[in-house]
């Protein structure tokens, strides 16, 4: 895991997990808004991605292995003595909820950005039936998720550093979707399970990679005493990396500083 740590007095913690396929160097922009900002960050490269070496690329035996590592990055984030929060993005958003429902964590807040709750582009009948039995004997097959950059993003300048960014995944192993798809079942089936902490959830409304129909169900079904959705109309599935990012930082900073503010802290 990396830190960085604020621009003068810092007033908390940002924990931030990122997407499948990516890495933390993809978020230097966030990285930096949140530290001029008064915040210490917190990021990690998860299993199987970027530049971690501790299984093979694309590939984990369990989902919970990206809980272990998260619960990791979260007690570093406890040294600043300050309070922390969690920002998931796309199953990073999947992670930070699978964690909430699993564990008791002291955090301030938690920001989804498109969190991975269900997919537009699905496989073929065939071959979803067909990575049942290769999960068992064959887990570490790869495949190629057909999705490309310009799905992600409208940011030209963001799709042309992803087509050289070598730390890309570019391919994932059947049991890495058959870990996927059985954690999105449980997001729901355990969603009465979730902590109760105050929540923003902020979904690109033209996304083309998780299906917001599925986040809208999920956030509508959340028993959260305090809990936040914002669509941004003409977004991707990406929030951060779009054109209209400074004004989807202002909109998360506002949620971090209010509860900064309940919770006694001078913002």
């Amino acid at each position: 895991m990396w830190k960085w740590e604020a621009e003068g007095d810092a007033k908390g913690v940002i924990v931030m997990i990122h997407g499948a396929f990516e890495h933390h160097r993809r978020y230097g922009w966030l990285i930096e808004m949140w530290r001029l900002s008064g915040f210490h960050i917190i990021m990690g490269d998860l299993p199987g991605q970027g530049m971690t070496t501790r299984s093979r690329r694309g590939h984990i035996d369990s989902f919970e292995d990206y809980l272990i590592e998260v619960k990791d990055w979260i007690q570093a984030a406890y040294q600043f003595e300050l309070p922390v929060f969690l920002l998931g993005h796309s199953m990073g958003g999947l992670i930070a909820i699978r964690l909430l429902q699993e564990e008791k964590i002291n955090i301030a807040g938690v920001i989804l950005s498109s969190p991975c709750l269900g997919l537009i582009a699905t496989p073929p009948k065939w071959l979803n039936l067909l990575s049942y039995p290769l999960n068992t004997i064959f887990p570490s097959l790869r495949i190629n998720p057909r999705l490309t950059i310009d799905k992600a993003t409208r940011n030209l300048d963001v799709q042309e550093a992803d087509m050289n960014d070598t730390l890309y995944v570019t391919k994932v192993s059947v049991r890495w979707y058959r870990e996927l798809m059985a954690s999105i079942k449980l997001s729901f089936a355990n969603i009465n399970q979730i902590q109760d902490i105050p929540m923003l959830v902020m979904q690109g409304g033209d996304d083309r990679i998780v299906n917001k129909q599925f986040v809208k169900e999920w956030f509508n079904l959340a028993p959260l005493s305090e809990k936040r959705y914002k669509e941004w109309a003409k977004c991707y599935h990406e929030i951060f990396n779009e054109p209209e990012r400074d004004e989807i930082f202002v909109y998360a900073k506002d949620f971090v500083d209010s509860q900064l503010k309940a919770i006694g802290y001078i913002v």
